[in-house]
């Protein structure tokens, strides 16, 4: 092969290379995304098999000497029809976020624990337990909406309008005070989903080569 044919065949090498990497990450994502689903059933069986045992090991408002709560809430539900209903819109909306890969679904889920659960554990109501994964499932629609927004994509302005469409009005009714029904994890779930959006844009933004004219 002489000079010009190696440098001819160059372009499409790489061209492979970046489908067989981008397949990897969206394969590596949606494996990790089915580890996240499979724990919660997980820990709903035992709960279940516990009678409700694991119940109390949500977020408890304010008491220092639960604060891990916020780390297990998520993957804590009352009963299997509460966690199949979070099941549902999880795994659609977390397939969208997995298809960019495992780091950054887990970075996003992660940071939508850490800050909705924060937020949730300062103002939820005191001797109560909120446990359940709708704070990470609108974190998550929230992100989406959000993503499009900051970064003015097609593709993501589009998947952000859809999920608009969907969930929008039970984004907005879920933080309006229901009995039994913890609108401070969705509100500051969402609010984690909307910062997390912002923040990967502009790291995005910044890692972007600038190509001059």
């Amino acid at each position: 092969m002489d000079a010009s044919e190696h440098t001819a065949a160059e372009p499409a090498q790489r061209s492979v290379r970046a489908l067989a990497g981008r397949a990897a990450r969206q394969r590596d994502g949606l494996l990790t995304l089915s580890g996240i689903v499979v724990l919660m059933w997980l820990v709903e069986a035992v709960n279940s098999l516990d009678s409700g045992g694991l119940d109390g090991d949500g977020i408890r408002a304010r008491n220092l000497s639960r604060f891990w709560g916020i780390l297990t809430s998520p993957f804590i539900h009352a009963s299997f029809q509460h966690l199949l209903d979070n099941t549902i819109p999880l795994v659609f909306l977390g397939v969208i976020i997995a298809l960019h890969g495992a780091r950054r679904l887990l970075l996003i889920t992660g940071f939508i624990i850490l800050v909705g659960g924060l937020g949730t554990w300062l103002i939820a109501p005191a001797h109560t337990s909120t446990i359940g994964a709708s704070g990470v499932v609108y974190g998550y629609a929230a992100y989406l909406m959000a993503r499009g927004f900051f970064d003015r994509k097609i593709w993501e302005l589009a998947v952000g309008m859809l999920v608009a469409l969907v969930w929008g009005a039970a984004l907005i009714a879920s933080i309006v005070p229901h009995t039994g029904i913890s609108w401070q994890d969705h509100l500051f779930g969402a609010l984690a989903g909307v910062i997390v959006a912002w923040r990967l844009s502009r790291s995005d933004h910044r890692r972007r080569p600038v190509v001059a004219a």
